[in-house]
C-alpha cells in the first residue's frame, strides 16, 4: 500500500477494453487474470445471468439442489478428460484446490492408509493463496515467502526434463510414495510462478511415474483449462486423465466467481459409505451458486458454438510472429508462446514493474508485468488489430 501506484478507477468494460472513469480506454492484455476468455460483457452470458437473477440468485447447496448445477456438472463431466464423472462445486479456484487436496488426503484415510498425508509439487508452481494451496506452491518463488515456515512442508521438486531427471524423480517417488497422497501440477504452463512451460511428453512421463507409485495425480487447470494452451484442457495434449481436476477462471467467462473439482468414480466410491465419518465434509456457503452456474453454462455454450479453438490457434501464430523482435533486444532472457499465452522474460535486475506498467498505460494497453516477465494472455475474442497494439507496445516499451 505504501509503494504501489494507485489503482486506476474503472467505469465499465466492453469486449477487450477497460474504460476508465476519466474516459481513457485500455486494451486488456491479460483478460482480468486470464478469466475473461470470451471478452467482457458477452451478451449470451449476461442474458443467462439476468434470467437466473430473476428466478433465484442463490440457494444453499446443503440438502437442496437446482437445475443449473445439475446441468453444469453433467456438461463438465462430458468434456473433461475421460473418467472424471464426479463434480464438487466451489466458489473460487483456490478453494477448488483446497478441495482437491482434502479429497486426496481423505481418500487414503478412508482406505486405511493414514500415513499418506503429504504432496509432491513443483518449483515455480502456484496453486492459490489459501493455506493448503500455499503449501503446494513454490515456497520461495510464488509470492508466499512470508508463510514458508507456517504451512505444511511438502515435497517441492524441479520438473524433470531429461532421462537423468526422470530417473531421479522416479527414484525419489519410490522412496517416499508410502507417505504421498497426491501429486499436483499445472499442466504444460505454470502460471503465476513465472509462465514456465514444459512439454506434453514431460507431463505424460510425470503422470506415468506418479501412477506407477500409486500416487493420485491432481491437475490444476484453473489457468490452463478451456483452450488457453490450445487444447480444451492441457492434459488432453499429453493424452492423460488425472484422478482429480481443478477448474475455474474461464469456467464462467470471467463474469462471476466459480470453481469446481472433478474426480473419478473410484475416488467417489471411497466416500460413499454407511459410516458418516467417510463423508466428505466441505461446504462453501456459495458452492454451486445458481447465478454462477448459469454463467458457466452460458460460457460452455460459447465454447461449443463460437470458434474458440481456431481463435487460440490464430492468437498463437500472431504472438509468435509479433513478439519475435524482442529476442534481439538487450537483457531479454527468453521469448516463448503457447496457445494464447505470450511471454517475454527479462533479466531480473532489469525488471521495473511499476515503470513498465505505466508505460503500457500511456500506450492505452493494460499489461501487468509479473516477476521477471512481461506477458500477454488476452481474451480469445481479441481482434488482430487489438492484439497487434499489445505486441507492438511490448516491443516498443522494452526497446526503450
Amino acid at each position: 500500500m505504501k509503494t504501489a501506484p494507485p489503482p486506476l478507477p474503472v467505469a465499465r468494460t466492453q469486449g477487450c477494453k477497460i474504460i476508465l472513469e476519466d474516459g481513457r480506454e485500455l486494451i486488456d492484455g491479460i483478460a482480468s487474470w486470464w478469466s475473461a476468455c470470451h471478452g467482457y460483457n458477452h451478451p449470451h452470458i449476461i442474458e443467462a445471468m439476468q434470467k437466473q437473477l430473476a428466478l433465484m440468485p442463490h440457494v444453499m447447496f446443503g440438502g437442496l439442489v437446482h437445475e443449473p448445477a445439475l446441468t453444469l456438472a453433467k456438461r463438465l463431466s462430458a468434456i473433461a478428460p475421460p473418467g472424471l464423472s464426479r463434480v464438487f462445486f466451489a466458489d473460487s479456484g483456490s478453494v477448488a484446490v483446497e478441495i482437491a487436496l482434502k479429497i486426496a488426503l481423505q481418500y487414503w484415510r478412508n482406505l486405511g492408509k493414514t500415513q499418506k498425508d503429504r504432496f509432491v509439487c513443483f518449483t515455480h508452481g502456484y496453486h492459490g493463496d489459501t493455506l493448503g494451496a500455499m503449501s503446494v506452491s513454490d515456497p520461495e518463488k510464488s509470492l508466499h515467502k512470508a508463510f514458508r515456515n507456517s504451512v505444511i512442508k511438502q515435497y517441492v521438486l524441479d520438473i524433470p526434463t531429461d532421462e537423468y531427471g526422470f530417473a531421479e524423480f522416479d527414484a525419489l517417488l519410490a522412496g517416499v510414495c508410502g507417505n504421498i497422497a497426491g501429486l499436483i501440477i499445472e499442466p504444460l504452463v505454470q502460471g503465476a510462478g513465472g509462465m514456465k512451460f514444459h512439454s506434453a511428453d514431460v507431463l505424460g512421463e510425470i503422470h506415468r511415474i506418479a501412477k506407477k507409485h500409486n500416487i493420485l495425480f491432481i491437475a490444476d487447470e484453473i489457468a490452463t483449462g478451456f483452450y488457453r494452451t490450445g487444447e480444451r484442457f492441457a492434459c488432453n495434449e499429453a493424452g492423460i486423465s488425472p484422478d482429480i481436476l481443478c477448474v475455474g477462471k474461464a469456467l464462467t467467462g470471467g463474469a462471476i466467481t466459480l470453481g469446481a473439482t472433478l474426480a473419478t468414480e473410484e475416488i467417489f466410491a471411497a466416500f460413499c459409505d454407511d459410516n458418516p465419518d467417510f463423508a466428505f465434509m466441505h461446504g462453501p456457503t456459495y458452492m454451486a451458486n445458481p447465478l454462477a452456474c448459469s454463467a458457466a453454462n452460458a460460457s460452455l455454450d460459447l465454447f461449443e458454438t463460437e470458434p474458440r479453438s481456431a481463435q487460440v490457434q490464430q492468437i498463437e501464430k500472431q504472438l509468435q510472429a509479433e513478439l519475435e523482435p524482442c529476442r534481439a533486444l538487450p537483457d531479454i532472457v527468453d521469448v516463448r508462446v503457447k496457445g494464447a499465452i505470450g511471454v517475454v522474460q527479462l533479466e531480473p535486475a532489469k525488471m521495473q514493474k511499476d515503470a513498465l506498467r505505466q508505460k503500457f498505460i500511456d500506450r492505452s494497453v493494460w499489461l501487468r508485468p509479473l516477476g521477471d516477465i512481461v506477458y500477454i494472455m488476452p481474451a480469445f475474442t481479441i481482434s488482430a488489430d487489438e492484439l497487434t497494439k499489445l505486441t507492438r507496445s511490448v516491443v516498443e516499451v522494452l526497446k526503450e
